[in-house]
């Protein structure tokens, strides 16, 4: 989903080399970024706690390596945000009132019903990643260094959570699925 829009602000310095308005765009970008991953790391161990059946423990143990990582991207966006003169909101009332995304919907369900919800989140977050590496590209490449790191990170996760979803012909159970409750049910098929 894309970001809200919020006006943002020209930090009072930056780095060299970048216009203080232009950082104050790839700072509204990155926070953005930072809201979504701080999202996606609570989510994640929430699922982590949350999942059950035959395939538990597999998955259980899968996704605390992604929480980690997640969580030292979401550093790494916060100090290139305060690099570039900027300020990053972590706190929870803050997330909530800037994201354009509801809460994780699946509580307490079966790995194919959560890793079918977890594809749309994965992919919902690396389509915006990949829209900030774009927006990115002139302003500060650098920025767009880390961003692209990270999208590679992220995919390979979403990568471990679709295979799980995969048949033997290729398709994955949650195709043509936009919402994580119509997927988590599909794959319960």
């Amino acid at each position: 989903m894309p970001p809200r829009t919020r006006k943002p602000s020209a930090p009072s310095y930056t780095v060299p080399g970048i216009k203080p308005d232009a950082a104050g765009e790839v700072i509204a970008l990155l926070q953005d970024r930072l809201n979504a991953l701080n999202d996606l790391a609570l989510t994640l161990k929430h699922v982590h706690w949350n999942v059950v059946g035959p395939h538990f423990i597999g998955v259980h143990q899968m996704l605390d390596p992604q929480v980690d990582a997640v969580r030292l991207m979401v550093d790494d966006l916060a100090e290139r945000i305060a690099t570039l003169g900027g300020s990053p909101v972590g706190t929870p009332g803050a997330l909530v009132a800037q994201r354009s995304w509801d809460d994780y919907s699946i509580g307490r369900a079966d790995t194919n019903a959560h890793l079918a919800a977890l594809d749309i989140v994965y992919s919902g977050i690396i389509e915006a990643h990949r829209e900030a590496i774009e927006k990115t590209d002139e302003p500060d490449p650098v920025t767009q260094d880390m961003l692209i790191g990270q999208a590679s990170q992220l995919e390979q996760f979403h990568w471990f959570v679709r295979a799980h979803l995969e048949t033997e012909s290729g398709t994955l159970l949650t195709e043509g699925v936009r919402d994580e409750k119509t997927a988590a049910r599909k794959a319960k098929r």
